[in-house]
């Protein structure tokens, strides 16, 4: 049995699914991140996948699961 995400993470990916050129993908950790980002948050990488066709997928599959990542949030 496995338990559905919480309906604000389903809600944030259908907002970046919405509007993929505001966005991207990291391609050190999968995150996504702003289009405007240098420098990924969470793994300092500095390598991202722009195309729509990523941000899309991976804003699908981050939204129906839950948080696996731990963030700088997290640490506080």
């Amino acid at each position: 049995m496995s338990e559905s995400p919480p309906p604000n993470r389903a809600a944030t990916a259908a907002k970046i699914a919405a509007n993929p050129a505001g966005y991207k993908v990291c391609e050190g950790c999968d995150s996504i991140v702003g289009s405007t980002t240098a420098l990924c948050p969470n793994c300092h990488s500095y390598r991202f996948d722009s195309s729509p066709q990523r941000v899309i997928e991976q804003a699908r599959i981050l939204g129906s699961r839950e948080q696996r990542s731990v963030t700088a949030d997290d640490l506080i």
